[in-house]
């Protein structure tokens, strides 16, 4: 009988190894392959200069030392967070504000199936429409300066897109009006799954709203907030198609909206392969560095 029985779990094991080949297959086409090419391609000379084709020459760490020199890419990496955190602070608070709202049942909001369709549509729109649409609404011709003129507040065209903190404001506030509403829905599917005994129990011991929620909710949704800190944080350091579109690749005024990823576009756009490899992995290694230490700081609060 035992033999049966072990025969029968190994045969049930061997459907699910089957199941998994597919998936197996797909990330070892299209992630694991790629991911070891550019660490490959990052050890070489390899790029093209007009018509003649350098490379590929082995160099060894020489793509890396050239990109820690270049002071080019700090800067990039410093408008990348900042852009990054003017969008996901107010994210995150109007994300934790509304998720509250649709989980307390005590407020009996109406709609809320509609509510929540809308504010997760932004999700669904391709980032560079999204981006071809802010472009024309703030541009110095646009609806924007055509209304705020009308009414008195500006007596000539405000040039949102040759200002560096008003650009860099509205990449941000793309970023959150396009986020946001995911995040809402993982913060509230987190808070009805608490166990509703917690808050009748701090309500009968007297505890206000704001306790309630700032000594039960938070500290219980602590594992789905770090990992929306994290995933936001990978997002984050991938900016590229709103700023791209909306500077139209130059990362202008004075490149203080130019990112990371439009940085290594630009290598790979002129097929310099061996740079491009190299600040691939630089980027890598950053966003585990970052997201290591997201981890910790949230996991030694948590103790």
């Amino acid at each position: 009988m035992k033999g049966r029985r072990r025969g029968k779990v190994v045969s049930y094991n061997k459907w699910g190894y089957i199941f998994l080949i597919p998936f197996v297959a797909v990330y070892l086409v299209f992630q694991l392959v790629p991911l070891v090419s550019t660490v490959y391609n990052s050890f070489f000379e390899n790029y093209r200069s007009g018509l003649t084709q350098v490379g590929p020459n082995f160099v060894g760490l020489e793509n890396y030392r050239t990109i820690l020199e270049n002071q080019d890419i700090w800067i990039y990496a410093k408008n990348t967070l900042i852009m990054w955190l003017m969008g996901f602070i107010p994210q995150i608070l109007v994300s934790l504000l509304l998720g509250a709202w649709f989980s307390n049942p005590s407020l009996r909001l109406k709609g809320q199936r509609f509510f929540k369709t809308v504010i997760y549509l932004p999700n669904l729109i391709m980032a560079s429409a999204f981006a071809m649409l802010f472009f024309t609404l703030f541009s110095d011709g646009g609806p924007i300066n055509s209304i705020l003129m009308q009414i008195g507040i500006l007596d000539s065209p405000y040039r949102f897109l040759s200002n560096v903190w008003s650009t860099r404001a509205l990449v941000a506030f793309m970023n959150f009006i396009m986020w946001f509403g995911n995040t809402t829905i993982l913060l509230m599917a987190g808070m009805m799954g608490i166990d509703t005994s917690l808050f009748e129990a701090a309500s009968v011991d007297g505890a206000t709203s704001t306790q309630v929620f700032f000594k039960i909710t938070l500290p219980l949704l602590r594992p789905i907030l770090i990992y929306v800190v994290i995933t936001s944080l990978i997002g984050g350091l991938q900016m590229f198609d709103v700023p791209q579109v909306l500077t139209n690749g130059t990362g202008e005024p004075m490149r203080s909206s130019m990112t990371l990823i439009m940085y290594l576009n630009k290598h790979l756009f002129s097929k310099n392969y061996g740079i491009g490899g190299a600040l691939s992995v630089f980027l890598f290694i950053i966003t585990g560095v970052l997201s290591l230490i997201v981890y910790k700081f949230s996991n030694e609060r948590n103790r």
